[in-house]
């Protein structure tokens, strides 16, 4: 890790410590964002990572880390497309609202009068509803378990696998998440363009853009293979057809294809502003309450949420054989971020990318300034009341204070728990251009956090509502 380092032993200055003989280079902000990148690949085991961050009107950073193909020896490349997953529905569901700006479809008719061939005795389930999650479709069930193995030529001929089942409840009165109802929503997208789902989404949606239908076994050289854990151990994810639901989990694209589609929405030029508004509206239940889970809410689509900072954003996570996939998009400001990696692994992947797009970002003002702390050696803290603590180290390399965090006992279980091998250190990547540490990204075997400095000495980094880690930097006693 820290083979680029300054060593303090080649420093004719005596007297002097390595923090004050190494003078801090003004680092560009894509290279704390690749040192992340990197680092996300180390402690992670996941082959390959693509990233890209939107900022003011361009792509100012695309990051790869890893390889495509392990066999061949073949590295990720900014041209290398992965597998979105459930992202996709991002993209289906702006097409539907597309349709419904240019008057082709009607979000809150009921889909059997749109759908002529549709024949079933369900309740009047709109668009809107099923781009909510909110129609009572169930999500896959254990009848489904070879929905892989059959390629469907249509969405029509994908609706007649769940056609005939009951809902789970009345349409409107619960969140519950269902692929089922994107495949649903990408008929009536194939319906109201007279096109193929993947067709419409190409011309209409993201024209000129490297997304498109999931090619992963196709042979084609600038996709990735899919990759799944299995002991421990990186091997290839059996073939899986994402036909039975194109609108739901079935498209892929290179990180810097996606992350233009968030800018392009961000700025307005896919659908009208007045069009993302009601996008990212929360859809509200018949009994008051907002759509959504586990700190986010959902609207046509896309999920709503905030930052640790306040900033409103709206993102989607994905999850598929051989994918892990998040699209970020901060409409106020115009930046937008997206990762894409090459395995099924334990994330917290929409963290990661918004990590990834700090550099990137306006820098918060409440930071607390803080030096490298290169003297340290152990780091003691709490983490959901349980005390832990370990042995740390920190270095400036190339002008960025990067550390390592030893992963021991509560920390370390609490990581162990994903399919992915769990690694022996969490990485500390400063994000200040300076070699400060008052924020930094914590590379943990899940995921990148926000790490920031606070009073007293004291670092902390919160990543669920029941988990916040908290500790303090220990130097070597006097005489050691």
């Amino acid at each position: 890790m820290f083979a680029k380092s300054v060593a303090c032993a080649s420093l004719a200055i005596v007297g002097a410590s390595c923090a004050q003989a190494q003078t801090p280079l003004q680092v560009e902000p894509a290279a704390v964002s690749q040192a992340m990148l990197d680092a996300m690949r180390d402690v992670s085991g996941v082959l390959g990572f693509s990233a890209a961050v939107w900022r003011d009107g361009e792509v100012v950073w695309t990051g790869t880390t890893g390889m495509r193909d392990i066999a061949q020896g073949l590295p990720v490349t900014p041209e290398t497309r992965f597998r979105l997953a459930s992202v996709s529905k991002l993209i289906t569901a702006t097409a539907a609202a597309k349709l419904a700006e240019e008057g082709h479809l009607d979000l809150d008719k009921p889909v059997g009068e749109f759908l002529p061939w549709l024949r079933n005795d369900w309740p009047a389930i709109t668009a809107r509803h099923l781009a909510a999650h909110t129609s009572g479709l169930p999500h896959y069930q254990d009848v489904d378990e070879d929905r892989g193995s059959v390629r469907y030529p249509t969405g029509r001929a994908a609706v007649d696998l769940f056609a005939g089942r009951e809902l789970l409840s009345a349409p409107g009165d619960q969140y519950s998440y269902s692929s089922w109802g994107y495949t649903l929503l990408g008929a009536m997208v194939e319906e109201a363009s007279g096109q193929s789902l993947a067709g419409y989404i190409a011309s209409a949606v993201v024209p000129g853009l490297d997304i498109g239908l999931d090619a992963t076994d196709s042979g084609d050289p600038n996709v990735t293979q899919a990759y799944e854990f299995v002991d421990g151990a990186a091997q290839h994810a059996p073939s899986h057809d994402y036909s039975y639901t194109v609108g739901g989990g079935g498209l892929m694209a290179s990180a810097e294809g996606l992350v233009r589609f968030g800018g392009a929405m961000a700025e307005n030029r896919v659908v009208t502003a007045e069009t993302f508004d009601g996008m990212t509206k929360p859809f509200v239940l018949t009994s008051g309450a907002t759509a959504g889970e586990q700190g986010f809410e959902v609207g046509f689509g896309w999920r709503s949420a905030k930052d640790r900072d306040g900033h409103p954003m709206a993102f989607h996570n994905g999850i598929a054989n051989g994918a892990r996939a998040s699209l970020v998009v901060w409409r106020e400001e115009g930046t937008a971020a997206a990762i894409l990696s090459n395995a099924v692994w334990t994330s917290s992947i929409d963290s990661t990318g918004q990590m990834l797009a700090a550099p990137f970002r306006d820098r918060p003002q409440s930071l607390l300034a803080t030096a490298c702390p290169t003297r340290s050696v152990r780091f003691e803290g709490s983490m959901a009341g349980e005390a832990v603590s370990g042995s740390a180290r920190f270095q400036l390399i190339d002008g960025i204070c990067q550390g390592e965090l030893e992963l021991t006992g509560g920390l370390r279980s609490y990581f162990d728990r994903g399919p992915q091998p769990t690694a022996t250190t969490m990485r500390v990547i400063g994000l200040g251009t300076d070699g400060g540490l008052d924020r930094a990204g914590l590379v943990t075997p899940f995921g990148i956090y926000d790490l920031r400095a606070e009073e007293g000495g004291q670092f902390r980094s919160h990543w669920s509502a029941a988990r916040a880690l908290e500790f303090r930097l220990l130097e070597p006693a006097l005489g050691d």
